[in-house]
């Protein structure tokens, strides 16, 4: 039999702990007087980032960062259809990553005790290091599942050797093919305002998905 060219898809993925976790909150405020909620913002997001200095010389927040506050107008309308009086709003976004659940979980539930704070998310993430160490071990594994298919693909055709020619992400051997489907970041909110907020985060999910054409010889 002539050689036989065969194309697989290598598929794998891994469950890892949850390095680190990034909360999203906005201070926002709103009013009449333009001047009067400038200076209302800052009276509420001054302590909350003085709050956040604090949590990280301390070590229990790795880094924050602030936005500049936006500051705009909205003219409302009425139940009548008519526009009523503007009303001015102004609001900052502030992302802080902890690497302690119990310490996010602790500004979190402080956050709720504050007016005009809202926590807009929380995502769980692989710190650098750990995050490219395991796409180069979930790739590696991925090239040698396409192997293992072409071989087997090539025992079945009465074939003993498979030489291989490319490989490649997901779709740029095959443009039609599907992407592989992205990894999820998701956190669990347990708890009220009298207990306490209790937020643990879920494993996350590293997947890769290779394309690979072989000679099967």
């Amino acid at each position: 039999m002539s050689d036989v060219t065969v194309t697989v898809r290598g598929e794998h993925e891994e469950r890892i702990p949850a390095e680190q976790g990034v909360v999203r909150v906005t201070v926002h405020v709103e009013g009449r007087d333009r001047g009067t909620v400038v200076e209302q913002l800052a009276a509420l997001a001054t302590p909350v980032r003085a709050d956040l200095d604090s949590r990280q010389s301390a070590g229990a927040l790795l880094r924050w960062t602030s936005s500049r506050a936006n500051v705009w107008t909205e003219r409302p309308w009425g139940p009548d259809g008519a526009r009523l009086a503007p009303v001015q709003h102004a609001s900052v976004e502030i992302t802080a990553t902890f690497t302690d659940p119990a310490a996010l979980s602790a500004w979190v539930d402080d956050l709720a005790r504050r007016e005009g704070t809202q926590v807009d998310g929380v995502a769980w993430e692989l710190g650098e290091t750990t995050a490219a160490a395991a796409r180069d071990r979930v790739s590696a594994a991925a090239v040698r599942d396409a192997v293992e298919r072409a071989t087997a693909y090539a025992a079945a055709l009465g074939l003993h050797t498979v030489v291989p020619i490319a490989v490649a992400d997901t779709g740029l051997l095959s443009p039609d093919s599907a992407p592989a489907a992205p990894r999820m970041l998701r956190a669990t909110a347990v708890g009220g305002a009298e207990s306490g907020m209790d937020l643990r985060p879920e494993d996350i999910t590293v997947s890769a998905s290779v394309e690979a054409r072989f000679l099967a010889r």
